[in-house]
């Protein structure tokens, strides 16, 4: 559920009465794997000899994907700065790195200032040979970044055939400049950028399937109206604007349906909007406030939450059949996520009114439920990470509003990056 200032009072109205606190608790563990592969990073190579900006570009491009590597936690990453550096990988080079683990990434690196080469590879230690070479060129200095993610995530793709999560982004809205504008960050926190300059209010974006675009709300013009950026065009324009709210939820699996929050003038509501026609239909009928919608990656049903009976609970909506089942029983429910494998809604609430925010994970029956935060001030507005292995969400743990990321077992929480200002309704991009 949004968090506006001048419209909080108006989503949903505090219930006379705490509801009982959910009675069944499990685990969820992170899925990774219990023994983890051995991968030797060697020292990454000028591609020109005594060159000291191409020594420095190899050195921050192998920074990078060796944090993206121990990220992952897949790998049991290998290092040595005395083995033997063979520019040719030779055999004495190959034969070292082989008793210590089963794979090898080397990378070599050229800056000439006014454009950049990296070329990395990846070595089968059993066999000797190259299983994957990869070269990046560019002239912005912010895409050396994205090359060296996107290698990182190519090794994680070729060694466990899963997909990797560096080259992934957050969206989300801080307020550092006195105004809530729209931001994005790589995962790790890195190349921080401010996307809007609308000095009014904007919050909640929502990634496009293919992360092209990222929609909003905004005062810009008065009423909460959507907004559309273009990444790759570098623009924005208005992409809804009915009366009254206009706040994305997520998008269909072809993306081509959002659902969405709207009020037209009435209680909100959940409807679908087609993207191309931008033709509205209503999905839920009868009484309450709904909001916060979010899609199961099969398209078949949506999560949102509603007051029909009394506090704000999370429900399942069957979109074929129309049919709706509660799945919580707390003091206020907020902000829902449904994670990528379809098994798991993450969500926040608070159990009585006495508790502050805190993050849960609920199965789709709403029997087993686990509470992620515990004892760190408020925490709100999660959304999973592309892999379902990781929650970014908002916390008040050190005194003002930040984004943070976990485990999907709530362990490890850290802050996504400092930055001025506070942070509000973080979403991964896929």
């Amino acid at each position: 559920m949004f968090k506006l200032p001048v419209l909080a009072a108006a989503i949903f109205a505090l219930a006379p009465r705490a509801l009982a606190g959910t009675e069944v608790y499990i685990g969820v563990s992170p899925q990774i794997e219990a023994k983890k592969t051995g991968v030797a990073l060697a020292q990454f190579h000028p591609s020109r000899p005594q060159t000291p900006e191409d020594l420095k570009l190899a050195e921050e491009m192998r920074g990078i994907i060796r944090a993206d590597l121990m990220y992952s936690r897949y790998f049991d990453i290998k290092e040595d700065p005395l083995a033997p550096a063979n520019l040719d990988t030779g055999k004495e080079s190959l034969d070292y790195w082989k008793a210590l683990a089963a794979h090898l990434v080397t990378g070599r690196a050229q800056d000439s200032g006014t454009a950049w080469t990296f070329t990395a590879s990846l070595y089968d230690l059993a066999t000797g040979k190259v299983v994957m070479e990869k070269f990046y060129q560019g002239k912005e200095p912010r895409a050396r970044r994205r090359a060296a993610h996107l290698f990182a995530d190519d090794v994680v793709m070729k060694l466990t055939g899963r997909k990797g999560i560096a080259h992934s982004k957050l969206a989300f809205a801080n307020n550092a400049t006195g105004r809530k504008e729209i931001y994005m960050a790589d995962y790790d926190g890195e190349n921080l950028a401010r996307l809007t300059s609308d000095n009014s209010i904007t919050l909640l974006p929502r990634w496009s399937v293919d992360a092209s675009r990222i929609y909003y709300t905004t005062y810009r013009w008065g009423n909460p109206d959507m907004f559309e950026i273009d990444l790759k065009a570098g623009k924005i324009k208005p992409f809804t604007t009915f009366q009254g709210l206009n706040i994305p939820g997520g998008f269909s699996p072809d993306g081509m349906t959002m659902v969405m929050t709207l009020s037209r003038g009435d209680d909100p509501g959940i409807y679908t909007l087609n993207v191309v026609t931008k033709a509205v239909k209503k999905l839920l009928n009868g009484y309450g406030v709904s909001s916060s919608p979010t899609w199961a990656p099969d398209g078949k049903q949506v999560a949102f939450v509603s007051d029909r009976s009394g506090n704000p609970q999370l429900y399942v909506l069957d979109v074929a059949s129309g049919t709706t089942r509660k799945l919580t029983r707390f003091n206020w429910c907020d902000s829902p996520s449904w994670s990528p494998s379809g098994e798991w809604i993450v969500f926040a609430g608070r159990e009585t009114s006495r508790e502050s925010f805190n993050i849960f994970i609920t199965d789709l029956t709403g029997s087993q439920i686990r509470r992620l935060t515990y004892k760190a001030g408020d925490n709100e507005d999660p959304s999973w990470s592309p892999d379902g292995r990781f929650v970014a969400f908002t916390s008040t743990r050190n005194g003002r509003r930040e984004i943070f990321i976990m485990d999907s077992d709530g362990s490890a929480p850290h802050p996504l990056a400092e930055m001025k200002g506070q942070s509000f309704t973080p979403n991964w991009s896929p």
